[in-house]
Order: C-alpha cells, then sequence, then structure tokens
C-alpha cells in the first residue's frame, strides 16, 4: 500500500501534468487562431510555443486560464476563426480598430463563457441574424461603426444578461422592434445613433429600462412623438441624446421629474414644438449637461426655485424657436459652464448676479431679443472665453471690465443698440475675436487695441466713431478688420490696407491713402504752401506717362484693338482690394494661352499677370440672363465679405451689359481636378485627407457659419484651387446669386446630363439644398479615395462615373479595399476606410440620409486620430 506521502506526490504530478496540457491545449488554439489571420505589422510576432501565452500581445490570463483577448487597433484582418471558443474560460473579445471584413461571426455564440465582444470600426457587413439571440451570456456587445445593415430583429430580445448594447454608426434600417429593447432589462447603455437610414418611432417600451444610464439615439431618423411615458421609468437615466432626427410635438410633461439622475439631455435638431414642461428646476438634482438645441421650440422655460439646479453646467437650447422670458435662474448657478440659447425668441435680462457662475465658460445668446445692460458681474467671471450676444436690445455703455477674464477670446455684440466709447481691453491678453458691429459707438478707437497679441478680427462697423485708425494697430495680425461706415478720417495705416479689401473701409469719406478714392495728396494734408520742387516732379511724371502712353496707343491703332477698345465701351470696375488693374489689362491678358482647363457652364478661367507682376486668375462669366446689374454688383459684393481660409477670395469684378469678369486670386496649383487628372498624380493620404477636411469646413462655412447661408450648388473637384501647400480653397460658390436663378438653372440643365456630381433628386425638383452639396462633396472625396476622375472612361467600361465604379466594385467584390488608390501605403488603409463610408453615406440616394457637412468635417478630423474604446459598465 503506497504511503500518504507517495500518493500526495502522486496527486500533485498528476495536477501539474494536467494543468501544463491545458495549457499547451489553450496555446495551440490561440496559434490556430492567429493562422486566419493577417498580421500586416508583425505585432503578433511573440505568439509563439517559445513563450508563455499569457505573456503573448493582448492576452490576459485568469488562474493560469485565458480570461481575455484584447487585439484593439493593430491592423488585424483575415477571418475570426472560431477556434477560440475552445477556450474554456474566455469571457473578453476585444478585436476593435481593425479592418475585419466579414459577416457577423455567429460561431462566436458557442464561446460558453463570452460576455463582451467588441467587433467596432471594422469592416463588418450584412445584416444581423435571428441567430443573435444565441448570444445568451453576453453583457457587452459592440458592432459600432461597421457597414452592418438591415433591420434589428426581434430575437436580440433574447440576451437577457446585456448591460450595454451598441449597433452606432451603420446602416441599420427600418423599425426599432416595440417590444424587444424593453425586454433587456440589464440594459445599462443603449446606442443606435448614426443610423441615417433607419425610419423608427421611438420605443415607448424603452421606459421599462430602469437600469439604463445612457441613452443614444441621436442621428438615426427617428420620427413623431416622444411617446408620453417613456421616461417616468428611467430614474436611473444620465444621458438621453435624442438629437438630429425628425421628432415632433411636444416634449412629455414630466419629462425632467422623471428623470432625477439626468446628467445630459439633448433633443437637438429636430421638430419639437411647444413649451416646456413644468418643474425643470424641481426635477434638476444631478443634472449637469442639459442641452436642448436647434429644434422648432415655441415656448418658455419656467423660473422655478434656483436651489434645485445647483449641479447644473452645461443649457444648451440654441436654435428653436423659444420664446418668453429667459429663465433667470441660470445666470446664477455657481456650477454652470455652458449656456447656448442663440437663434431663438427669448428675452428678458442678464443680471448682475451673473458674477456668481464663477466657472462660466461659455455664452451664446445671438439673434434673440435680449433687452438689457451688459452687466458689471460679467467681468468677474475669471473663467469666461466666449461672451456672444448679437443681434438682439441690449442698450447703454459697455463696462470698464467687460475683458477682465484671463482666458476671454471672443466677444461679439454686433447689432445691438449699445453706446459709448469702445472700452481699452487692456487686460484682455488673448482676445482673437472682438466685433461692435451695427451699434452706436462713438469716440476714437483705443490704441490700445494694437497692444492685444492674438488679436486677429476687428469688427467696428456701422458705429459713429471719429478720429484716426490709429498706427499701433499695424502690430496686429488681423486676418480681418472692418471700420466702414463710421466717421474716420486721416491717413489709412498702410499694412491696414494691403491684403485687406478696401470695401471694409467704406463709409469714410475722410479716410485717405494708397488704392483708396483719396490718396492723401501733399496739396490736400499741407494746405499752407505748395512745394514747387514737388510740383515740378509731379508735371513731369505727368507729361512723361502722356508720352509713353501716346506712344502705346500708336503702336496698338490696329483692328484687333480698335476692336477690344469697342468691347471695352461701357465697362465699370469694382475692386475690393487696392490692385492695379484696369479692364483693358483683363482683355489683353485674357487670350487661349492664359486660359486654364475647358471651362465650367459659364465661361472659361483666364491667368492674368498684372503690369507689376501681379497674377491673378479671371473668370469670365456669359448668360447671365435678366439679372440687374444693380443685383448684380449688390450680390457679389455681398459674397467679396466672406473670409475663411478654404473659401477663395474674390479680389473684384469689372461688368458690362454683356458680360462679368470675376477677379479671384491666384493660386499656385491649379484645381484640383487637373491634378487628379494627371497620370503622376501621387498625393500621399495624409494630404488627401487635408484637402478633404478643408473642402468640406468650407462648404459648411457657407451652409451654416456665413450669412445670409449660401448654397455651393456647382461643387466639383475643378471648382476646388490648390495654393502651393495644397491648401483647398472653394470657387465658383453662390453662382446663382450672380448671374441670376434662372440663368444658373438653365446653364446648369445642360450640364447636368453629364455630370456626376449632380445629386439625382436634381433632375427632377431642379431645387438646389445642402444635402446636393453634400452628394457631390462624397463625389470629391470618392476622387480622392480612388485616385480616378469623377468621369473617366476606361476601355470596356465605358464611361463609368467614379460613383457607379465605386459601388460595382464593391458590390461585385464585397471588398471595399478594392477601390482604394493602390499608389497609397496600406498603412493608411484603415482612414480611407472610414473616408469610404463617409464618401457612400454623403452619396446615397435619399437627400435626408446624407451627412450635413459639419457632421462631415467632425467625422474626417476623427479618421487619423480615432481613440481607443473603452469597455463601458
Amino acid at each position: 500500500m503506497a504511503s500518504p506521502c507517495k500518493s500526495s506526490i502522486s496527486l500533485f504530478l498528476s495536477l501539474s501534468l494536467l494543468l501544463v496540457s491545458c495549457a499547451m491545449e489553450e496555446a495551440d488554439i490561440l496559434l490556430t487562431f492567429k493562422d486566419s489571420i493577417n498580421d500586416p505589422f508583425n505585432l503578433l510576432s511573440n505568439w509563439s510555443n517559445t513563450t508563455a501565452e499569457c505573456d503573448w500581445t493582448g492576452i490576459t490570463c485568469t488562474a493560469s486560464s485565458i480570461s481575455s483577448i484584447n487585439l484593439i487597433s493593430l491592423n488585424l484582418s483575415g477571418e475570426i476563426s472560431p477556434s477560440i471558443c475552445q477556450l474554456p474560460k474566455l469571457a473578453h473579445l476585444n478585436l476593435a480598430n481593425n479592418i475585419f471584413n466579414q459577416p457577423i461571426p455567429l460561431h462566436l455564440s458557442q464561446c460558453a463563457s463570452l460576455e463582451s465582444l467588441n467587433l467596432s470600426n471594422n469592416l463588418i457587413w450584412g445584416t444581423i441574424p435571428e441567430q443573435i439571440s444565441q448570444f445568451r451570456s453576453l453583457k457587452l456587445m459592440d458592432l459600432s461603426r461597421n457597414h452592418i445593415q438591415g433591420t434589428i430583429p426581434k430575437g436580440i430580445e433574447s440576451l437577457k444578461e446585456l448591460q450595454v448594447l451598441n449597433l452606432g454608426s451603420n446602416l441599420l434600417s427600418g423599425d426599432v422592434p416595440p417590444v424587444a429593447l424593453g425586454k433587456l432589462t440589464q440594459l445599462i447603455l443603449v446606442d443606435l445613433s448614426q443610423n441615417p437610414l433607419m425610419v423608427s418611432e421611438i420605443p415607448g417600451d424603452i421606459g421599462k429600462l430602469k437600469k439604463l444610464q445612457k441613452l443614444f439615439l441621436q442621428s438615426s431618423g427617428f420620427h413623431g412623438e416622444i411617446p408620453p411615458h417613456v421616461f417616468e421609468g428611467l430614474k436611473s437615466l444620465v444621458i438621453l441624446d435624442l438629437s438630429h432626427n425628425n421628432i415632433t410635438g411636444t416634449l412629455p410633461e414630466f419629462v425632467f421629474s422623471s428623470l432625477p439622475n439626468l446628467v445630459s439631455f439633448d433633443v437637438s435638431q429636430n421638430k419639437l414644438s411647444g413649451p416646456f414642461p413644468n418643474g425643470i428646476c424641481e426635477a434638476a438634482k444631478g443634472l449637469v449637461n442639459l442641452g436642448l438645441h436647434t429644434n422648432l421650440f415655441n415656448g418658455s422655460i419656467p423660473n422655478d426655485s434656483i436651489k434645485q439646479c445647483m449641479n447644473l453646467e452645461r443649457f444648451q437650447v440654441q436654435d428653436n424657436l423659444f420664446s418668453g422670458n429667459f429663465p433667470s435662474w441660470l445666470w446664477s448657478l455657481s456650477q454652470m459652464k455652458i449656456i447656448r440659447a442663440e437663434n431663438n425668441r427669448f428675452s428678458g435680462e442678464i443680471p448682475d448676479s451673473i458674477s456668481q457662475a464663477a466657472q462660466l465658460e461659455q455664452v451664446q445668446i445671438d439673434n434673440n431679443s435680449f433687452t438689457s445692460k451688459i452687466p458689471q458681474g460679467l467681468g468677474l467671471i475669471r473663467s469666461l472665453y466666449r461672451f456672444s450676444a448679437s443681434l438682439n436690445g441690449l442698450y447703454g455703455e459697455l463696462p470698464p471690465n467687460l475683458c477682465d477674464s484671463p482666458v476671454m477670446s471672443i466677444i461679439n455684440l454686433s447689432h445691438n443698440d449699445l453706446s459709448g466709447t469702445v472700452p481699452e481691453l487692456k487686460n484682455c491678453k488673448k482676445i482673437v475675436s472682438f466685433s461692435l458691429a451695427h451699434n452706436n459707438f462713438i469716440g476714437e478707437i483705443p490704441k490700445s487695441l494694437g497692444a492685444l497679441p492674438v488679436l486677429t478680427y476687428l469688427d467696428l462697423s456701422h458705429n459713429n466713431l471719429t478720429g484716426q485708425i490709429p498706427q499701433e494697430l499695424q502690430n496686429l495680425k488681423l486676418a480681418l478688420f472692418n471700420v466702414s461706415f463710421n466717421r474716420l478720417s486721416g491717413r489709412v495705416p498702410a499694412s491696414l490696407i494691403s491684403g485687406l479689401p478696401a470695401s471694409f473701409l467704406q463709409g469714410n469719406p475722410d479716410l485717405c491713402g494708397p488704392g483708396l478714392s483719396n490718396s492723401c495728396s501733399e496739396g490736400k494734408t499741407s494746405p499752407k504752401g505748395i512745394n514747387l520742387s514737388k510740383l515740378e516732379s509731379v508735371l513731369i511724371s505727368v507729361t512723361f506717362v502722356v508720352v509713353i502712353l501716346i506712344i502705346a496707343v500708336g503702336f496698338h491703332m490696329t483692328r484687333q484693338s480698335r476692336k477690344q477698345r469697342s468691347e471695352m465701351d461701357g465697362w465699370r470696375s469694382v475692386l475690393f482690394y487696392p490692385l492695379r488693374v484696369t479692364e483693358n489689362d483683363l482683355m489683353m491678358e485674357m487670350s487661349d494661352k492664359n486660359a486654364r482647363g475647358n471651362g465650367g457652364i459659364f465661361g472659361r478661367v483666364y491667368t492674368v499677370n498684372l503690369p507689376n507682376g501681379e497674377l491673378i486668375a479671371v473668370k469670365k462669366l456669359m448668360n447671365f440672363g435678366t439679372q440687374s446689374s444693380k443685383s448684380m454688383k449688390a450680390e457679389i459684393k455681398t459674397l467679396a465679405k466672406i473670409r475663411h481660409k478654404n473659401i477663395t477670395k474674390i479680389l473684384g469684378f469689372c461688368h458690362s451689359n454683356d458680360a462679368i469678369f470675376l477677379i479671384y486670386e491666384y493660386l499656385a496649383r491649379g484645381s484640383l481636378g487637373d491634378l487628379i487628372g494627371k497620370s503622376d498624380f501621387q498625393l500621399p493620404w495624409s494630404v488627401r485627407l487635408r484637402i478633404a477636411i478643408g473642402v468640406a469646413q468650407g462648404l459648411a462655412y457657407l451652409h451654416k457659419d456665413y450669412l445670409p447661408h449660401l448654397l455651393h450648388r456647382n461643387l466639383k473637384s475643378t471648382n476646388i484651387l490648390l495654393d502651393a501647400d495644397h491648401e483647398p480653397k472653394i470657387t465658383d460658390f453662390a453662382l446663382d446669386r450672380i448671374v441670376g436663378e434662372a440663368a444658373f438653372n438653365s446653364s446648369l440643365a445642360s450640364d447636368a446630363a453629364s455630370s456626376c456630381y449632380l445629386a439625382p433628386e436634381y433632375g427632377y425638383t431642379k431645387r438646389a439644398s445642402e444635402q446636393t452639396d453634400t452628394y457631390s462633396f462624397g463625389v470629391i472625396l470618392l476622387e480622392l479615395i480612388t485616385g480616378r476622375q469623377a468621369e473617366k472612361a476606361e476601355f470596356g467600361e465605358g464611361s463609368l462615373d467614379v460613383l457607379k465604379w465605386v459601388r460595382r466594385k464593391i458590390n461585385i467584390t464585397n471588398g471595399a479595399l478594392q477601390v482604394l488608390d493602390s499608389k497609397i501605403s496600406s498603412a493608411s488603409q484603415r482612414e480611407m476606410l472610414g473616408a469610404l463610408e463617409i464618401a457612400l453615406r454623403c452619396t446615397t440616394v435619399v437627400p435626408e440620409k446624407r451627412p450635413s457637412m459639419f457632421q462631415v468635417v467632425r467625422i474626417l478630423h476623427s479618421l487619423d486620430s480615432r481613440s481607443k474604446l473603452t469597455t463601458i459598465y
């Protein structure tokens, strides 16, 4: 009989051998899994039998068994093998931010211990099958940022343990099953956002999710009214985002009292209406982020007990139709950081108690009906960096401490009834933008403004300012300087004229300087005496110029020159910059040898070399129909005021009864379309992405930021110009405003049949919209991604435009990688695929499903700086 000691030793050896056997088995399972994966950067090189598997990249063990595989952001592709389900203790699988290209791997449902599955930001495609119900042990399922289509199956209701459901940023469509979500009573987070093809009402059964903390339904086509009692059971809800949908009706009466733990409430960009429900403050304990912006509300917020809202940090109700008195209790909340209420119909006052909002950072209440003075208390807030209250009825003098905040960067008080003098702003060392336009300010422009180191935008136009423009302002690097329509006088500092549009000095007849109508001649500035030597020099110079002109006229007395002169009869010039150019200079230089490209639907573009060696671009517009000269000039002057780094500057124009010469800044690299059309087109992806972002930013600016809002209506790669650093600038924008709607539509219609840039709905509606511009941008983005011209005829394919070509390739091969420009490194594939997804969303057939250009800008910016996802419980 074996001794107890020998028996113990035998048992120990047996257990050790069993553990070694299991360990070897798990290692082999992982190596089988690795064999199905493409690892281009060899980041899994330490997955080998030479080391313990618990030390391998991305592997976590618990009690010597593999419990977690985390291979996030390793640029992996291939197949997700079912072999890993042989790991008995595997609880967490995270393959996010890779390029796996396959349907949802249902075989992972065989992983008996799997609790979290994260496949976000891959190329997962296809529909969600009913068999999704087999993932019964899952607590977290993140399939966001893929290409998943179809409807959410009813079978999802079987995932009883699910706490996190993230299907955001896909191509889901149809209705959300009305009952299914309500059965997932353990849910803490639900994200169905960014599914533009979804058309669904908000499921009323969501109100049964008593543990739900975060609900994201934004930008997913939700419509109809909010169910009246949907929020009553959501006592744990912290974040609610219903923004960017088509939700109508009013807010439920007890929305805030039903949500005692609410932190973020966002119903922006919907079609909600009616007054705010009563009791907002009584239910706002714990409320930190209240965002109700961009709707069609028509009501007011009650003035309830301030003590109930002490934790409120963000209040955002911008872009609605709110009316009535603005809730005064908001101004003095000690935790408040952001108040946004612009573009509503609010009235009321800004109280001096605003000083109690010691953490306030941003106030935007533009375009309302506020009537009050700017309180002294505003200047006591040390954290305030933006105060914008334009287009209101604010009155009185500005407090001297207006800019005492050490971080103040933006002040916009334009279009009010403010009076008094312009404050010194000596303490405002970080001010970037300062606008007091369209008020009643008097006195002189403070010299101290020239000592503000980062002041870039200064608009004091349409006031009653007097005196001279301070020389000290030359110290500033101004992108915008507007003092037009005041009563200023004297010589304008030279650097404030050079490179700045003369129209921003207009309306001050007593100003003088080079390029202005009053040139500050010595005779005007020194009337007490005349310097004869200078007068003689002037006479000699004039005589010399006259002689040269006579010789030039004689030299050009040919039939062609006479014809050109007759053509110039009746021409007039309007210049926004001090250009030294005449109508004749333009006519002489606008020859075929100086033409660039084949011209647009209105006329060709010419590169003109001015007598002083400066280059400009001139577009000759024809066919502008019955547009009156007065209205045409007014529109061009309006467009010339546009200031954005991605919008081409209009320097001026010449016009007659038959044609218009639009004068633009010259850009060295020509158009993006011409560049893509070259056989040696090889821009790296980083430059292409920067071009795409720049174009998107310029288009977003025209759509929303510039007033009046503008549509481009003829966006294409040949209307994108590039400077020496490949910074893009949009040109030919809003031509319909210049040539007239009828003439524009007529000309565009003649080009529509052959243009793949025009959205399909334009063929039957004949109406432009932001969505049609977005469609055109999507085509340009496809050009950048594929390296292929928008309309390129290839052998055997006929005239197949880039959008049809991309769709055909993807549909035939089921591989988005097939359409990426092969000249770009594979290291950029993930960003390019992300851009491809956006391009396809921009060019979807349904206009309402296209993203706004602001959304496009945000997403493109995120492509090269995506943050890693964290597990949320």
